[in-house]
């Protein structure tokens, strides 16, 4: 460890950029006794978290970033007990959507269940084809996502996934590994709307929809 220094102040290290990624890691050193400094060029910290009102003054626009669900699944930030320091995750009453060319929208619910409804409503066959999807990610996704959230390489969570994703779904969950989010869409739903849920999803994580591999994350953000 060799300190640096900044002001006059000899300090153990130095995190450049007070984003999400930054202050946690800036929190994990403090916790492990060593003195950080935070450099920021903006006026105000956060990074690609924040909020304004610069379109309009009655409401907030999330200006970056806008939703969290590795987020509020990583152990890590749990560990640090945000919620005692004033974080309150805020539920929107739809998790996300997606405006069809007809004038409908394809809505992800909280409640798989009420998500599945509204896909029924709107083509007949597609809300059960989601709760079958739903039942297939029960059975390896939370291997997988420890798997994401787990120090490089993930040993442990691997080998777990290695055996509950082939048991989840046989060839076909393997399958899912390297399959296309559109492919995904193509094979289980009628309509476009499951579909288009998906691969949104998948492009937010950076997967272009024909993306081997971006099936199983179009849905992991699902």
């Amino acid at each position: 460890m060799s300190p640096s220094c900044q002001d006059g102040q000899v300090t153990d290290a130095v995190v450049i950029g007070s984003g999400p990624n930054g202050l946690v890691a800036a929190n994990l050193l403090v916790d492990a006794g060593w003195s950080v400094t935070v450099l920021e060029s903006q006026s105000t910290i956060g990074g690609a978290v924040r909020s304004d009102t610069e379109l309009s003054p009655d409401w907030k626009l999330d200006t970056f970033s806008a939703f969290y669900p590795l987020a509020a699944a990583s152990k890590t930030i749990e560990n640090l007990h945000l919620e005692d320091h004033g974080l309150a995750w805020v539920h929107a009453p739809a998790v996300l959507g997606n405006p069809m060319p007809d004038g409908s929208w394809a809505l992800l619910q909280r409640d798989r269940h009420d998500t599945a409804a509204g896909l029924e409503a709107l083509c007949p066959g597609d809300g059960e084809a989601w709760l079958e999807l739903c039942a297939l990610w029960d059975g390896f996704g939370q291997d997988l996502i420890s798997c994401l959230l787990d120090p490089f390489p993930p040993v442990r969570h691997g080998a777990k996934l290695a055996v509950s994703l082939p048991r989840a779904g046989g060839l076909s969950g393997l399958r899912l590994l390297l399959m296309s989010v559109r492919r995904l869409g193509q094979e289980n739903f009628g309509g476009e709307a499951p579909r288009q849920l998906l691969a949104g999803n998948a492009i937010h994580a950076h997967f272009s929809p024909e993306g081997a591999g971006s099936a199983v994350f179009g849905l992991l953000l699902t």
